[in-house]
């Protein structure tokens, strides 16, 4: 009996992997096996751009630092941001901040002027 090629293969995960995966998944409405095709994508270009994991964490980590910053908690009225967050957050609704990312990837380690 022939089986046909589906294009995908099952492998096992770390049920704390998959519950991240779930919660990211969410507001960006991807299936839990999108997100992590997503991150496994980003883990190749932060491979490729010959960023180390810890470089790529710190970044991570001031992005989500930063995210949690522009979301007006209950106690803090929306109109409290300060410039460089409102500079922040309008970097990235325009895209400005995705090509400056790329443009920082792009560039070797050391010569990118960070």
């Amino acid at each position: 009996m022939s089986q046909a090629t589906t294009g995908f293969a099952s492998v096992k995960l770390p049920t704390a992997l998959v519950n991240q995966a779930r919660e990211a998944a969410q507001p960006m409405r991807r299936s839990v096996a999108g997100q992590v095709e997503y991150w496994a994508t980003l883990g190749r270009i932060v491979e490729h751009s010959g960023l180390t994991a810890q470089e790529a964490q710190t970044a991570i980590a001031n992005y989500e630092t930063a995210a949690r910053r522009a979301r007006p908690s209950a106690s803090e009225p929306d109109n409290q941001a300060d410039a460089p967050l409102a500079q922040f957050m309008a970097m990235e609704h325009d895209g400005s901040l995705a090509q400056r990312v790329r443009e920082v990837v792009a560039n070797k380690p050391g010569e990118s002027g960070i």
